[in-house]
């Protein structure tokens, strides 16, 4: 049995993993004529000082906007008429599944396995377990090949250097 969606939302931070769901939210939002909302949450947590705020928060959205506009170019050149992209400032876990796609009525919510924040992932979890916790939609969560062998190997490589 096949669900078809209408909304779909990708999750989208710079890293391989982001790519490879982007696609994977292309090829299903063609599949099923649905619209793709594509989001990047800027992690303000991350920025300690007033001073330190202001300057990293400049240069994440001007990476964010850079980013969503070079993925909605992409989705367009696919055949996607109805995209649009959205950036939010937070926590990417909790801005994701609690606010994004239930303000956007979203269906199907499409992320990467791992992201950039490895440090993170290994102290609190992973972007990706939370939304599927939290999401009161569907969640897919793309793991690419690729993208899996290379942090297995920088796990190995780390494990021989300690």
């Amino acid at each position: 049995m096949s669900t078809k969606h209408s909304n779909i939302l990708v999750a989208v931070d710079g890293s391989d993993s982001a790519e490879i769901a982007f696609s994977k939210a292309v090829e299903l939002s063609i599949q099923d004529q649905a619209s793709l909302l594509i989001a990047h949450v800027i992690d303000t947590r991350n920025f300690s000082t007033f001073e330190l705020y202001d300057i990293a928060t400049e240069r994440a959205e001007d990476f964010g906007k850079r980013l969503l506009k070079e993925y909605e170019e992409k989705a367009r050149m696919a055949g996607i008429s109805n995209v649009d992209t959205v950036i939010e400032y937070g926590s990417p876990k909790a801005k994701i599944a609690r606010k994004i796609a239930p303000q956007n009525k979203i269906d199907l919510i499409v992320c990467g396995a791992t992201g950039m924040n490895r440090v993170e992932r290994l102290l609190m979890g992973s972007v990706s377990e939370h939304i599927t916790r939290h999401a009161t939609c569907d969640v897919f969560v793309v793991r690419g090949s690729k993208v899996l062998s290379e942090e297995v190997e920088k796990d190995e490589h780390s494990r021989q250097n300690t």
